[in-house]
């Protein structure tokens, strides 16, 4: 009784762990949120701005030569020394964001600030959207309307290298983008014609187009670290479960240990003076020193005597599964015969059975070969069963002890009887250590509920197999099966083939 408030305690203080590690996390999550520039969590900024790193210093060779071919291009209508110094320009401010994007690369993530960061790489990619807006300066070196449609392709071209190179990074997305588009758009606008409205209409519409779609790549790539980090918190949460239950395990063992061993000490220490009392008060109540002055003296001593047996199997119940669960109970294994124990246990029984007026009946089948086992293991399985049998059946009842062959060639031990049967919510705790039923709690005959268990674990230690079968008003019936490896089943006898001419040569 005293481990519930133990285990109460327990559980409180897990809950309560529980509880404020949510907390923790929500507060922790709110800072985040807070702290960070696209109002979902710093981490995340920290992940997309590695990304965006990432894709400008790998897109930065690619880039380059897609600036030296627009160039070259462009040399067809313009002077070579301004498309020269074009690409110049727009190549060193390519520079410029790439040495950013190293810088950011070698910033240990603890000193990760969202906001200094974002400005940083906004004012270089602002620079390079102004570099790739002298574009429309062409038109001052060169004729206008041939240009209109080689600035035309160039600009959908910048639109959608850069935007996809800073797809992470939404606000530098639209600054490295909207100058060149701006400036090219007003130029055809302002050069008047068909064609140069369509051209100018068209580059603001692609200007939009990979906008949102720079855009629609940031929410995926967001929505990936979002799950990402859903997976690690969840794996993180696990780790540290398993971790916990490691430890309760443990602590559950090593008090599993330290009761056995408990129980196992002061059992022996139990049955020595026992024994004593035992002795003497049997000793009192046959009055082998003289009779007693007082006839309830006599009487006394028998309830004395009487007690004492209950309280010593009791303690032997509980020595033998403190043994058992110790892993220090050992099968003195022999050749056995299963009937002859079984009849045994009968006729031990049998002066309880008729004292309370139940019949007991014993069948068994022929020609059972013998067991290996524990005899005195066995037997304790088999009074254990009969024992419960007994104390639960009414008067006039039957308990039907059986010995036979089981489906897989094994041999079982089977005792039924007529008694009030075990609600079937009950039979988990009847068969677990100390459990016990509504009706053994209201007979008078109350056990410590240790018999079941100690018929399980016998069993397990024989690879043998324990089953209750019970339905209200109808009885219980209760089945030990020893496996078949344990039958002990005679060989077939050896044949020996002789050649015909040796057989003949013999009898000659």
């Amino acid at each position: 009784m005293t481990s519930y408030p133990a285990v109460t305690d327990d559980v409180r203080s897990q809950m309560g762990r529980d509880g404020k590690r949510a907390a923790q996390r929500t507060v922790l999550d709110a800072r985040q949120r807070l702290t960070s520039s696209t109002g979902t969590r710093a981490s995340f900024d920290f992940e997309l701005m590695h990304d965006y790193a990432d894709s400008r210093l790998g897109a930065a060779l690619p880039m380059a030569a897609l600036v030296g071919i627009l160039a070259f291009v462009a040399s067809f209508w313009v002077p070579m020394l301004f498309t020269a110094l074009w690409a110049g320009v727009v190549l060193f401010s390519m520079l410029i964001v790439v040495l950013m994007a190293q810088r950011f690369k070698r910033t240990p993530p603890a000193r990760f600030n969202a906001a200094e960061w974002t400005a940083t790489f906004v004012a270089g990619e602002t620079l390079l959207g102004l570099a790739w807006s002298m574009l429309a300066l062409f038109t001052l070196v060169a004729s206008a309307s041939t240009l209109a449609p080689v600035m035309f392709a160039m600009v959908l071209v910048a639109i959608a290298a850069n935007a996809i190179a800073t797809r992470t990074l939404p606000p530098a997305t639209l600054v490295s983008t909207l100058p060149v588009t701006v400036t090219v758009s007003a130029n055809l606008l302002m050069l008047g014609g068909t064609l140069n409205y369509t051209l100018a209409a068209v580059a603001l519409c692609g200007e939009v187009f990979f906008v949102y779609l720079a855009r629609q790549l940031h929410a995926s790539e967001l929505h990936t670290i979002t799950h990402q980090a859903e997976k690690d918190t969840l794996i993180s949460e696990l780790e540290e479960a398993r971790q916990m239950s490691d430890e309760a395990r443990r602590h559950a063992e090593q008090a599993n240990i330290a009761k056995s061993q408990f129980l196992a000490t002061m059992s022996h220490e139990l049955r020595t003076p026992l024994n004593a009392i035992i002795g003497f008060s049997e000793v009192l109540h046959s009055e082998l020193l003289g009779p007693h002055h007082v006839p309830q003296y006599k009487e006394y001593a028998g309830d004395i005597h009487g007690s004492g047996q209950h309280l010593l199997n009791l303690i032997n119940e509980l020595l033998d599964l403190s043994r058992i669960e110790a892993g220090k109970y050992e099968l003195n294994e022999e050749v056995v015969s299963l009937v002859d124990i079984a009849a045994d246990c009968c006729r031990m029984m049998e002066l309880r059975a008729k004292a309370k007026g139940v019949e007991l009946a014993f069948n068994f089948g022929t020609d059972l070969p013998r067991l290996w086992g524990d005899e005195r293991a066995i037997r304790q399985v088999i009074l254990n069963l009969m024992s419960n049998a007994i104390k639960f059946t009414p008067q006039q009842g039957k308990v039907t002890l059986t010995v036979a062959r089981s489906a897989d060639g094994g041999q079982l031990v089977s005792i039924k009887d007529n008694g009030p049967g075990i609600p079937p919510d009950e039979i988990e705790t009847v068969l677990s250590s100390f459990g016990q039923g509504s009706l053994a709690q209201k007979t008078a005959e109350q056990g410590a509920g240790l018999g079941l268990p100690i018929v399980q674990k016998i069993m397990e230690l024989h690879q043998g197999r324990f089953d209750l079968f019970s339905k209200l008003r109808f009885g219980t019936e209760v089945i030990a099966t020893f496996p078949r490896a344990r039958v002990m089943d005679a060989l077939a006898p050896v044949v020996e083939k002789r050649n015909r001419l040796e057989i003949y040569s013999a009898a000659s």
